[in-house]
């Protein structure tokens, strides 16, 4: 059989689920109870899928060092990374096409894209891996071909499929694609066992994908053609980055594959599958992980509860207090509070919505963001001061860089930081400090085995994180210009 090559689609910042999921820490990133976040999981089913020996993974150019330290924790049998990274979202199709465009010129015109949500939960391997089997089989005759659910419950909240001609080997031609239902219709839907749940789940030839992308979207093709041609690779490591040129990739049409291709195809097929699925799309799906007590509540964390019933209490680090209160869903992260009616999870994204509206930082960011190099935590802030906790780990370096509003006092809590402070260079133990005036050219280094924590406050006019001007950075986010003029200093 042709080479299989499972591309993960990372996307989305999966409102319903705030505030645990952001747009800068989406909803692939969130951890489940045991542990894993739902992208790890997601790698893992592909990558151990039988003749598998390397994952493509489409995702945004901002996620990528988090999403490598992801894969890193997993990747036991060291399968190959590919990356296309994206400047920004622009849906499926412009995804899934620049995928089948890489895959044809490095892995061959017959190789087998195997597209996967990043951000579902799959309980029964087997069950997918007899699926898959049975779409790559179906792949190879030339069909598109979808993953179908067969649905348990009349779901609202889900697209379904509706079956076609019996192609007589268990899979059926796709006779429509039909968006999400009201009540009624999900029932009736059910009722006539002709519908199955889309889980956006694909396998496809890559020479038949584009052949069928260039006859019923060839804008999008197009597209993503003329944007690869001028965008950056690099290549070491048994990894191979992509990095999608902003400019072209803008012009690329924001649209899904089902609506730019799927549903004008006449070569769609649809494989009915059970693999104990879940979008994990509301603190609904979430809460349906963990077994409740005997009063029907599910709690994370320290609780104390008087007459309280079927709540759902997720809050690691607070002591949370409840009384006389019954279906409620309870969220605490360290900078938002969320409290839901339990039969309404699903309209937890307009509040999400209403964050990005005003521009909050609640709506991207939480208090600890993930950077290349570790992390940093808003430990205070007010008017002109700021103080974070910042953890470097080993082997990570700040970008070479300069603020023009706002001077730093460094005070390392432990482990050894090489700092370049103006025109000096020097080592930094535990409890010793430095101060960088503001305009003065810095940077942090962790050179030792051990995490480097630090201590930084922040004193200025002005303290957004935009106030950086980069010079060098290993990560390449400083802009090429200023790479090139600081090299000459």
């Amino acid at each position: 059989m042709t080479t299989l090559i499972p591309c993960i689609i990372a996307g989305g910042s999966g409102t319903r689920l705030w505030p645990v999921s952001r747009e800068a820490m989406p909803k692939p990133f969130m951890r489940l109870p045991d542990g894993e976040s739902l992208l790890q999981k997601t790698f893992t089913r592909a990558s151990q899928l039988p003749g598998v020996d390397r994952v493509l993974t489409v995702t945004n150019r901002e996620v990528f060092f988090r999403t490598l330290d992801d894969y890193r924790q997993l990747n036991d049998r060291e399968a190959s990374l590919d990356f296309i990274l994206e400047p920004a979202g622009r849906n499926t199709a412009p995804a899934i096409a620049s995928a089948a465009l890489h895959a044809a010129k490095h892995y061959g015109a017959s190789a087998q894209l195997l597209v996967l949500p990043a951000d579902h939960l799959i309980r029964d391997i087997d069950a997918f891996q007899a699926a898959v089997s049975a779409a790559r089989k179906k792949a190879d005759e030339g069909w598109l071909v979808t993953f179908g659910l067969v649905p348990q419950t009349p779901e609202t909240g889900f697209g379904y499929i509706e079956r076609g001609a019996d192609l007589g080997d268990g899979s059926y031609q796709v006779a429509q694609f039909r968006e999400k239902p009201d009540q009624a219709t999900a029932q009736a839907y059910l009722d006539s066992g002709d519908y199955l749940w889309n889980a956006g789940m694909f396998c496809m030839r890559v020479d038949v994908l584009l052949r069928e992308l260039e006859k019923h979207a060839p804008d999008v093709l197009l597209a993503a053609t003329t944007c690869l041609q001028v965008s950056d690779t690099k290549q070491g490591n048994r990894e191979l980055q992509v990095e999608l040129d902003s400019s072209t990739f803008a012009l690329a049409p924001d649209i899904s594959i089902d609506y730019a291709l799927l549903e004008r195809s006449d070569k769609v097929a649809v494989i009915p599958c059970q693999m104990g699925w879940s979008d994990i799309g509301s603190w609904q799906a979430v809460r349906e992980l963990t077994p409740a007590d005997a009063q029907g509540n599910q709690c994370n964390g320290e609780t104390v509860l008087h007459d309280v019933s079927n709540c759902y209490i997720d809050s690691p680090r607070r002591l949370v207090g409840a009384v006389g209160v019954d279906n409620l869903v309870v969220i605490d992260t360290p900078d938002a509070l969320l409290i839901a009616d339990g039969s309404r999870t699903q309209d937890v994204k307009l509040l999400a919505q209403q964050l990005k509206r005003q521009g909050h930082d609640a709506f991207r960011l939480h208090r600890t963001v993930t950077r290349p190099w570790g992390t940093y935590t808003i430990l205070e802030e007010g008017k002109r001061f700021k103080i974070k906790r910042i953890v470097v780990k080993p082997g990570g370096t700040l970008s070479l860089q300069m603020h023009h509003h706002r001077s730093e006092h460094w005070i390392v809590v432990s482990g050894m930081a090489r700092v370049t402070n103006g025109d000096n260079e020097f080592l930094l133990d535990t409890n010793e400090s430095t101060f960088i005036k503001q305009g003065h050219v810095h940077r942090l280094v962790n050179s030792g085995v051990i995490d480097l924590v630090m201590i930084e406050v922040q004193s200025g006019e002005y303290l957004g994180e935009d106030d950086i001007v980069r010079f060098t950075d290993i990560y390449g986010r400083a802009p090429a210009a200023v790479e090139s003029d600081k090299s000459k200093v």
